[in-house]
């Protein structure tokens, strides 16, 4: 994805969460450490083993040791067969042969967490496993190139075609902004579950790792790679880093 690309995905998640804290009443930072705290926030970026998303947490308690919970995610999704090609033109721009479609993954889901060890008034580490399920939403948008005819002479942006394009004839990588008109839609589900490791000496800040996997699944088939089935299966194994707050109501 390009910088422009990147920006605006980081603005548009972090503006739909950018109300979690402003809904708090009272200030669970002036709050005893024994005080339970009914509510929480989390937001974060993790890294997994196909790309890398954005999500963010919010639940409560059910009882001392268990959360209810809810989550959105944004996730991008690439092949584990995408190799980076080297133009033959001395100025085309290198691409992903054989590539056909960008992935990438809105999630919206509900789970719980469960405290397995409660870190002690002075600090330590606090462990919680996690689930959650929901609703996946898939999108693909199809890669562009910029392809020489022989006539011409001059790269003209095309759809990435498998049957007309080759090495021979690739420039090089097409715009990422290409491509928004046709997008795919690949409505599913997901599981996901994990550990949650959270450090710190306050009970009402929230600094966590979050180690798991997730699996998403789509009815309709995904094509990614030229000449290669196309997948309803995908998982990946994440960690995440998390930043947030607990409070009272």
């Amino acid at each position: 994805m390009t910088r422009q690309a990147i920006c605006f995905v980081f603005l548009l998640f972090f503006a739909m969460v950018n109300r979690a804290g402003a809904q708090q009443n009272i200030d669970s930072d002036t709050l005893p450490e024994n005080a339970l705290l009914e509510k929480q926030w989390s937001l974060g970026a993790m890294i997994h083993s196909n790309g890398w998303g954005l999500k963010f947490h919010r639940g409560h308690n059910v009882t001392n040791l268990r959360q209810f919970m809810w989550e959105i995610e944004f996730s991008t999704y690439k092949s584990t067969k995408e190799l980076r090609i080297t133009s033959q033109f001395p100025e085309g721009r290198p691409y992903l042969y054989g590539k056909l479609n960008y992935l990438y993954f809105f999630r919206g889901g509900i789970g719980q967490q469960h405290i397995l060890n409660r870190k002690p008034y002075w600090g330590g580490v606090q462990l919680s496993w996690l689930y959650y399920g929901g609703v996946s939403l898939g999108f693909t948008k199809p890669v562009y190139l910029y392809i020489i005819y022989t006539d011409s002479g001059y790269p003209e942006e095309e759809r990435y075609d498998p049957e007309i394009h080759s090495y021979d004839n690739i420039y090089g990588r097409g715009s990422f902004f290409s491509g928004f008109f046709n997008l795919g839609f690949h409505p599913g589900v997901y599981l996901k579950t994990g550990l949650d490791f959270e450090f710190g000496t306050r009970n009402a800040r929230i600094n966590s790792l979050e180690i798991g996997g997730t699996l998403d699944f789509s009815p309709i088939p995904v094509p990614l790679m030229a000449y290669n089935p196309k997948q309803q299966f995908f998982l990946t194994i994440y960690l995440s880093v998390m930043i947030g707050k607990r409070y009272l109501r």
